[in-house]
Parts: structure tokens; sequence; C-alpha cells
């Protein structure tokens, strides 16, 4: 999702719901249905208005709400956001996870003539391109599949963000005036993110390219060549140094970096480049950026981290939570997956567990639970 520092999801829509172990509760697919709103009819009468004064076509806005409606998940999803705050550990578990590694290398093969076009052309790495390709949609999958006028709608009717989000359906009236896509086909996110690489509006009309030449800058297509141009397209804008590496563990990349971070102690420290600001323009996290670059890395043949993270507070390492995960499936109380990652669905598997066995429900993992649970 391009340029989080104003509109602030974070990766908690993309990637933190895909963990196994902490998926975020989302609203039902019910609530993601159109309903009646007299607010959101008036609103939109008055947004039709203004959007006519800025350009937009009676044919275009008319086709655009056609069908459209107020959706009251959206706004469930908006004002129940949890802030996750994983370790590094924690997210590079889930941003470089093998399955993510795997997919990425076959993405790479997959689609490596178009790379290498793109990278040639906007001179960043194509790695770095199928990164942020994984990251935010693992690789197209979770694109999402909310009418994006309607969510837009709903969000600047709701007034919390209303301006900014106002913006955003100006923008996608634009896209649709442009022909670029069709309001039936215009999908994304719960708040407007669109295609492979999760573009808002704004981004899109500044930033998308017609990599295919088909005359339109398809980022809802299966085919992900305008996404993945796109996204290299944004990077170079924001100033990517060919040739550069975004960075790496202290002792496995040359040169003289712009900083050295370690955001876990234990943990490795990080020497950083140019280009890792330049990542942080899609996403302001340093997490985010690490993420991808260290994503990049693996999908080239690189080797993890060395440096150990250690034990976290409950004494357990990542590799025994991702054991207390699989005995806790085998027992029948299914944690959704193995990563390691102690979520909303590991919390409730140990407190099932926990309940069952006559002891006291806390919903956390420890050692002794480990134990107890055997080999």
């Amino acid at each position: 999702m391009i340029n989080r520092r104003n509109f602030s999801l974070g990766l908690g829509s993309t990637l933190l719901a895909a963990c196994s172990g902490g998926a975020p509760t989302r609203a039902p697919a019910s609530r993601m249905q159109a309903v009646p709103n007299a607010g959101w009819d008036a609103w939109v009468s008055g947004f039709k208005a203004r959007a006519a004064g800025q350009g937009i076509s009676q044919t275009t806005i008319n086709r655009a709400f056609q069908g459209a409606g107020y959706l009251p998940g959206v706004i469930e999803r908006d004002r129940n956001q949890v802030e996750f705050k994983r370790s590094l550990e924690d997210y590079l578990a889930i941003a470089a996870s093998d399955e993510r590694i795997s997919t990425g290398k076959q993405m790479l093969v997959r689609h490596a003539g178009t790379l290498s076009q793109i990278e040639a052309q906007y001179g960043v790495d194509k790695e770095v391109v199928v990164a942020v390709w994984g990251l935010e949609s693992r690789y197209g999958a979770r694109r999402g599949d909310v009418p994006v006028v309607s969510a837009l709608s709903t969000l600047a009717y709701d007034g919390r963000r209303g301006q900014f989000f106002e913006s955003q359906l100006i923008a996608a009236m634009k896209i649709l005036q442009n022909g670029d896509t069709t309001p039936a086909n215009m999908t994304g996110s719960w708040a407007g993110a669109m295609g492979h690489t999760q573009f808002i509006p704004t981004s899109y009309l500044a930033y998308a390219v017609d990599f295919t030449g088909d005359g339109r800058r398809d980022i809802w297509s299966e085919d992900p060549t305008d996404s993945l141009a796109s996204t290299a397209a944004y990077l170079s804008r924001a100033g990517w140094v060919r040739g550069q590496t975004w960075g790496g563990e202290v002792g496995t990349v040359s040169g003289t970096p712009t900083a050295v971070l370690q955001p876990q102690v234990p943990g490795p420290r990080i020497a950083v480049f140019r280009n890792f600001q330049v990542i942080k323009r899609y996403n302001n996290s340093d997490s985010y950026a690490i993420g991808v670059g260290h994503l990049s890395d693996r999908i080239a043949g690189g080797a993890p981290f060395q440096a150990s993270f250690g034990p976290d507070e409950t004494g357990l390492t990542l590799e025994d939570r991702t054991e207390l995960q699989r005995r806790l499936t085998s027992a029948g109380y299914d944690t959704q997956g193995a990563d390691g990652v102690i979520g909303n669905n590991s919390k409730s598997a140990i407190s099932a567990y926990q309940r069952a066995n006559g002891l006291s429900v806390t919903g956390e993992p420890s050692v002794a639970l480990l134990r107890q649970l055997g080999g």
C-alpha cells in the first residue's frame, strides 16, 4: 500500500491478516454487503456535485455509483483496527516465512522475462519488486474483493478521515473516467487499496504505468505485469539507487551505511543504505522495510540473519513457540498453522487446552505448557 504515512493501515491489513497464529478479527462477509442508509444517500448526492465540479463526467459518476452502497463492515474495520506491535522476530517469521520465500522464488522464475525488463527500465532489483508483491498481497492471492467506490464513499461519509477518503474517491472517479478499469472490476481492500501491490487511488494516478502497452494501467488483472512495473516505477521515482543494496546484517554487506539499526535486543544489527529509506516510502515502517529487504535477499538465495533473537519474555524461543503450536494442534486444539507467532488463534487454542485440562485459563504460552504437552 502506498504512502502509508498518510494512510495508517500499516501491514495489518495484509501481512498480519495472513499470520496463522495471529489473524485479526474481520468483519463478517455479510457486513461487507451494501445496506440502506439515508445519510450516505444524502452525502453521495452532495459528492456527485463536487465530483462534477472537479471534471468528472456525469456518465462516469452514474456508472461508478450504480450498485454502490453503504458498507457497515468497512466502518467496523476502520474503528476496530488493532495496533499490532510485533517483535522483529515475529514480523520476519511471517514476512520471510519458508512458504513466502518458496513462492517468491517460483514467481521470480515464472515472470523472469517481465521482471528483467522492469528491472532494466526502472533500475529496481527484481527481487525487491517480488518481495513487495509478496508482502502486500501474497503474490496476488489476497488483493481484496470489496467494491472500492462503496468502501471509499462509506469512509468519506463516516467523516473520521473524511477529507482523505473523499480525495481517494475523486481519484477513483478519475481512474474510471480514464478507462483503466470498470466499477465492477475496481475492487480492493476495505479501505480502497487495490491490485497486486495495493495502490491507493491517488498513488495509482501518480505512479501506475501501462507496461503491457494495451492502453490501460491494469493493476486488477490476473496478469501482475502492470502492478509490478508500477511498484518499480514508484520506487524509482522515490529515489531508488540502481545497483545498491537496501542493507543487510552487519558484517555481510560492504560500504558505508546511512545507519545501523537493532530493532530487537538480542537480535541482528542491520546496516541500512539509502534504498532502505526508499522502501519506507512505500510503507513508513522499519519492520516493513527490513521485511521487504530480507525477503528479497532470501528470494535471491541469501541466508537468514545469523544473530539469535534468543528467548522471549516467557522463556520460549521461536522454535519453542512453533513446537508449542504443533503440539496443541496435534492434541486437537488447532492453532491454524505453526509459525511461532502467538496471535489470536494460538491464544484461543491455549485457552481451550487450559480449560479442558483444569488449568488456569490465561491464553498465554509458557515453558511449563510446552512441557505438559509433551513430545
